[in-house]
C-alpha cells in the first residue's frame, strides 16, 4: 500500500526527512482502506519507518488485533533534493547546481539507484511471505519503491515516465505468491474517491501542484 496524503504547506521533497505526517485526508484515507481490508485474511502489517506510513499502517494492523512491525527496506528512495522545493514550473531545471544531478535518469543521477530499490523490496516483500505464510500481509512503503518492484516483476524496464505510474495515494498494489514464486500482481484504489484530482494516476500535473515528491521521484 502507498500512504495517504501527507501534509506538506510548503510544498518541499520531504524524501526520508522525519516530522511529515498524514494530513487530515490522509487519515481518511487509512481508514477507508483499513475498512475495505477489514475481512481480509491479513495476519502481518508491517511499515516504513516514516511517520507517514506509519500512520497509514495503524489502522489497518487495529482493525486485525496486530501489532504493526517496521521495515527499514520499505523506506522511500533517497533523493539529492531532498528538503527543497522542485515543482513544475518552478525553474528548478534551470538551476545550474541541479544539472549534475539530473545528467542520468536511467540510474537514476538524482537519487537512489532503481536496482537497489528492487532489491530491497524483494527483500521486503519475501519477509513478509514468510511472516504470513498461508495468509495475507500489508506493507506500506511509498509510490517510487512501491512503482520499481511492481516494474521489475512485471518485467518492464525500470527507467519511466513518472507521470504514467499507477500507484496513486492510498492504493493497494498486490503480489500474490504460488509457495515462493510471484504469480500475479493486481492493483485497485478503495479510497479513490478521497484522492484529489490532480493526484490521481495518468493526471496531468497542475501549475503549483506537482512537486518532484509527487510527480518525478514518488511519495
Amino acid at each position: 500500500m502507498r500512504h495517504g496524503e501527507v501534509a506538506n504547506p510548503d510544498g518541499v521533497l520531504y524524501g526520508r526527512l522525519p516530522g511529515y505526517h498524514l494530513s487530515e485526508l490522509g487519515r481518511q484515507m487509512a481508514e477507508r482502506v483499513a475498512e475495505h481490508l477489514a475481512s481480509r485474511d491479513v495476519t502481518y502489517v508491517c511499515a516504513s519507518p516514516l511517520e507517514r506510513a506509519q500512520e497509514t499502517a495503524t489502522p489497518i494492523a487495529k482493525a486485525h488485533g496486530l501489532d504493526l512491525d517496521t521495515d527499514e527496506r520499505l523506506i522511500e528512495a533517497e533523493n539529492v533534493f531532498q528538503g527543497k522545493t522542485f515543482g513544475v514550473g518552478d525553474g528548478a531545471l534551470q538551476r545550474p547546481g541541479n544539472w549534475k544531478h539530473l545528467v542520468n535518469p536511467f540510474r537514476p543521477s538524482w537519487g537512489e539507484p532503481y536496482v537497489d530499490q528492487v532489491v530491497r523490496m524483494m527483500g521486503a516483500l519475501n519477509a513478509a511471505k514468510d511472516q504470513a505464510r498461508g495468509h495475507e500481509a500489508v506493507l506500506v512503503s511509498h509510490q517510487l519503491p512501491i512503482w520499481t518492484v511492481r516494474s521489475y516483476v512485471e518485467r518492464r524496464r525500470l527507467w519511466h515516465d513518472p507521470r504514467k505510474r499507477q500507484c496513486t495515494l492510498a492504493s493497494l498494489t498486490t503480489f500474490t505468491y504460488q509457495g515462493d514464486r510471484i504469480v500475479s500482481v493486481g492493483y485497485s484504489e478503495p479510497a479513490i474517491d478521497l484522492v484529489p484530482a490532480h493526484l490521481r494516476a495518468g493526471a496531468k500535473p497542475q501549475k503549483g501542484k506537482g512537486t518532484a515528491q509527487g510527480k518525478a521521484f514518488g511519495a
